[in-house]
């Protein structure tokens, strides 16, 4: 890639963010060499490396790699078997220190996993990790050893703690001697009581006025001659043997550097390795910190030059701000002329997708959503922005089009061309006809071109050729702003009438312009703006649809959940009415179990007043265990209801018990205690009085009853309270069966023709129950299951014969 393009889509600044994010200085080195690669498999292997290191990133958090120093020049010493400094040589150790932390990070079986499972967990990243070599040994030597830059431990050889040991006895000598000295007959020649240090060696300051008195080497003097550090003669030879120790440990510090140096250079492969695989790992993370700054993704690439970005963002802009595109190139079309008005987004478009090309072959993710789609290209052309140049004294066409002769020069079907209002900068008839026509080479040519422009000419060009297909970026009039959208097989109108309305421009000088525009023109600009209409009522519409699906969606789930509640709590009913049966079942046997001992236990000489208390206690048991079962469901009583009086009421009027809902005759006048009878068909219930209401007409009811009370009357009597559906919905399959015999019987003998059985669909237990009792019944001609609007599934129709 040559550099100025680079620097057009503004690569360079990605890669000060990828510097900032490594924390090494050789690292920093190699980010900043980064360059988009045009090898396919170099860009596989880089993306996948940045895509496991992002992983890591997120599951284990940050590392840094600032201990790696570029330790190049001290290895090149190694190898020539030089000494290497006391910092040189901390570099060392610390560098290997660094290498166990780093190792660490990325080899932690706790991470990984266990033994069975790290083959299959190590990416392309942890190889690295493994491959690096602590070397712990070394380092720990190195540290035993050399203390800081300006100290070697006293441990460092026998040697070195013998001199040292020497050294301090000697100090201690002088010591006591110079101690002697200034507290004793030389006090007064003194200028200060004290021992000091000049050119290494042991002295004493003494007043001019008695450098004579005291015997010795003047070794300075202060810088107004008031005061002589002296030498005594009595210290002369200790401080000479002090001086010879200290020459001793010099030369023996350097023995031990040298010892050091010869142990590092046994591994100079191993730490030159290491500081290669550091420095790699510095850069990979990087790349990783990058994508996960600015939520990058892993794009996927092929050698066909198709461009598919989903959401892609351009990377330096504010995130918060930045409207996502969709934008591809290379599969329907491979030219895109892209138009609209200023400011609307048109080059930020271009700069997105020739950024992110460069950053996806440089192995960088690209701020776009998964499954987003890049070419490999050889070379990207740009030609965006002023190119204006003073200094050459060219104007900007001038300057624009010496770009695009070295582009239409150099570009081949391996390139991508980037333009940025194309042809502009001279007059509009022969500039639109010049961008056309470059347009067109390129085209021929198969090249990938996207292109920006005001021209119609253009417009026009893009609706009428193949594989050439028009875009724009979408521009709310009302609010005279751009959205920044890309909408691509929509040609863009300029909207420079409708801006100028907006802003206040007279309406019969913006009329009087649009007299100087031509009628096909004229015409082209009203399609466009027709499409646009229409365009975005469908958006809307698809807007609407989708908001509708969601809301059924929304409201299928909540049924669903519902219905699972429901057939859960169904479930829990039955269980616990099953356990409670089975209780009462075994409560049943144990009272007649005991009856029975009973009954046996009084024998034949029993009494009936024995027996009757006995049947007394069972009645009262079974009585109090119904009573426990028993559920009563009571219509609720209509306010203001007229309460009926004995007087009110005789034999034969139609009433309705209210706390029932049934209608019948009164059969019986209430008793002492309010109680009457009523035929309710075929049945004959008992209510009280103060339950019922008078209504205007009843089914007729016998009210007589014969024992020579003829068939037919039987059947008109069931017919009264027979309904031609029975509902089964909540029963045992045995309750089911019980109800479904009686009532088919009762519907049969009143003529009824056909019957519906509603039995719900449930698990299908009692729908089949219910069809295989009623293929045995010899007065069912036949059944079958309810259709549409029947009940489908839910329900039987049966048919008499």
């Amino acid at each position: 890639m040559n550099k100025k393009v680079l620097q057009t889509l503004e690569f360079n600044k990605i890669v000060d963010r990828l510097v900032e994010k490594a924390t090494s200085e050789p690292g920093k080195k190699l980010c900043q060499d980064i360059d988009p690669m045009t090898d396919l498999e170099a860009i596989e292997q880089a993306q996948t490396e940045t895509y496991d290191a992002l992983g890591m990133l997120i599951s284990r958090g940050s590392i840094g790699f600032g201990g790696n120093k570029d330790l190049r020049y001290a290895l090149k010493s190694l190898e020539i078997g030089a000494t290497l400094s006391i910092k040189e040589l901390l570099d060392i150790a610390a560098q290997l220190v660094n290498v166990d932390r780093i190792k660490k990070y990325g080899t932690d079986e706790k991470k990984i996993g266990t033994d069975i499972e790290m083959e299959e967990k190590i990416n392309s990243v942890m190889e690295k990790f493994f491959a690096l070599q602590n070397l712990k040994k070394v380092s720990d030597e190195i540290n035993r050893c050399i203390l800081s830059e300006e100290e070697i431990a006293d441990d460092a050889s026998p040697n070195l703690k013998s001199i040292r040991r020497q050294m301090i006895i000697t100090s201690d000598r002088v010591h006591s001697q110079l101690g002697g000295m200034v507290n004793g007959s030389m006090r007064t020649y003194l200028q200060e009581p004290v021992i000091t240090q000049r050119n290494g060696r042991y002295c004493i300051p003494v007043k001019a006025e008695y450098k004579s008195s005291v015997r010795g080497m003047i070794h300075d003097q202060s810088s107004t001659g008031s005061t002589f550090f002296i030498e005594p003669e009595a210290v002369v030879n200790l401080n000479n043997e002090l001086r010879e120790l200290e020459i001793k440990e010099k030369d023996e510090i350097q023995v031990i550097l040298a010892t050091l140096s010869a142990m590092c250079a046994e591994y100079t492969a191993e730490l030159q390795e290491n500081m290669k695989i550091l420095t790699e790992l510095d850069f990979i993370f990087a790349r990783a910190g990058l994508a996960l700054e600015m939520n990058a993704t892993r794009p996927t690439f092929n050698l066909e030059h198709r461009i598919k970005i989903r959401k892609g963002r351009h990377p330096l802009l504010d995130p918060k701000k930045v409207v996502p595109i969709d934008i591809h190139l290379g599969d329907e079309f491979d030219l895109l002329v892209i138009t609209g008005p200023n400011t609307g987004g048109k080059t930020v478009t271009l700069k997105t997708v020739g950024l992110l090309t460069l950053m996806g072959q440089a192995g960088l993710h690209i701020p776009a959503l998964d499954r987003s789609e890049l070419g490999i290209f050889t070379k990207v052309f740009a030609d965006i922005g002023d190119e204006q140049s003073i200094e050459q004294s060219l104007s900007t066409f001038s300057s624009h089009m010496k770009n695009i002769v070295t582009i239409l020069k150099f570009a081949n079907e391996d390139s991508l061309c980037l333009f940025d209002e194309l042809g502009a900068g001279t007059d509009p008839t022969e500039g639109a006809a010049l961008a056309i026509a470059i347009l067109n080479h390129l085209h021929d040519r198969g090249i990938r071109t996207m292109a920006t422009t005001h021209y119609s000419e253009l417009k026009v060009y893009a609706l009428s050729t193949n594989f050439v297909e028009n875009a724009c970026c979408e521009f709310d009039v009302e609010t005279l702003s751009p959205t920044y959208r890309l909408l691509i097989g929509v040609p863009g109108k300029s909207n420079a009438f409708a801006i100028s309305s907006k802003l206040g421009l007279p309406q019969n000088i913006i009329e009087a312009a649009k007299g100087q525009i031509g009628v096909s023109e004229k015409s082209f600009e009203d399609l466009i703006s027709d499409l646009e209409s229409s365009r975005i009522t469908i958006e809307k519409d698809k807007e609407d649809i989708a908001s509708y699906k969601a809301k059924i969606k929304e409201l299928q789930d909540h049924l669903a959940a519902k219905n699972e509640r429901i057939e859960q709590r169904r479930n829990d009913i039955l269980r616990r009415a099953n356990e409670e049966a089975k209780e009462i079942l075994q409560e049943a046997k144990a009272q007649a179990d005991e009856t029975i001992k009973v009954f046996q236990k009084a024998g034949p000489g029993a009494t009936m007043k024995e027996l009757e208390r006995e049947r007394a206690k069972i009645r009262e048991a079974v009585d109090s265990k119904n009573s426990k079962l028993s559920v009563t469901a009571t219509a609720p009583k209509p306010k203001n209801m007229k309460k009926l009086k004995a007087e009110d009421i005789k034999i034969g009027d139609p009433v309705r018990i209210v706390t029932m809902g049934m209608d019948g005759v009164l059969n019986s006048l209430p008793d002492s205690k309010g109680n009457v009878y009523v035929m309710c068909g075929a049945l004959r219930t008992q209510t009280k009085l103060e339950n019922l209401q008078r209504i205007e007409a009843a089914p007729e009811t016998p009210i007589i009853s014969s024992p020579k009370k003829k068939k037919t009357d039987i059947k008109s009597a069931k017919a009264y309270s027979i309904s031609s559906e029975i509902n089964l919905l909540g029963k045992t399959v045995d309750e089911a069966l019980s109800a479904l015999d009686k009532y088919l019987d009762d519907a049969y003998l009143t003529h009824l023709g056909s019957v519906r059985v509603v039995h719900g669909k449930g698990t299908g237990a009692l729908r089949a129950a219910v069809q295989r009792f009623l293929k045995n019944v010899s007065y069912v001609k036949s059944f079958r299951q309810g259709e549409y609007g029947e009940g489908d599934a839910g329900v039987t129709i049966v048919e008499f014969k």
